[in-house]
């Protein structure tokens, strides 16, 4: 359960989903990478839902492995744009185990050895719904 250190790379990365209706994972997490999300860029051509931002990874709080993490929630009208601009970041990796939340449980957040990857993707709920994303985001690669 070694903590990745030493040299890596560090790279700018944007990805591009036309016409989504249905939901779309923006960013998948590989073990020992740690995701920096710039923004996501959402535009509604056609929307009938409401549309969440969800993170897919390990519950600190419960100690429970692919767990749902509501970041946001919007309601856009037929050619609104949103932008979330608020950085922020997650590891690729689940750490081992199922622990609450504590110090050793730091060092295995960090050392990411779980076998479950860690997912940003943008949920919405009709077939009929069209909307344009851009996501954009720094990967750290610390193997």
């Amino acid at each position: 359960m070694a903590i990745p250190s030493g040299s890596g790379t560090e790279t700018l990365h944007s990805h591009l989903f036309e016409n989504t209706n249905a939901a779309q994972t923006l960013i998948l997490g590989v073990q020992h990478h740690v995701y920096t999300v710039l923004s996501v860029i959402m535009h509604a051509n056609a929307i009938d839902n409401l549309v969440y931002l969800n993170l897919y990874g390990h519950d600190g709080h419960g100690g429970l492995s692919g767990r749902k993490i509501r970041l946001a929630q919007f309601a856009p009208q037929v050619g609104d744009t949103f932008v979330w601009g608020d950085k922020f970041s997650f590891n690729g990796y689940e750490p081992t185990g199922t622990n609450v939340f504590s110090a050793a449980e730091q060092i295995q957040i960090a050392a990411q050895s779980g076998g479950t990857a860690q997912y940003l993707q943008f949920e919405h709920g009709s077939g009929s719904d069209d909307i344009d994303i851009t996501v954009t985001y720094i990967d750290q690669d610390w193997t």
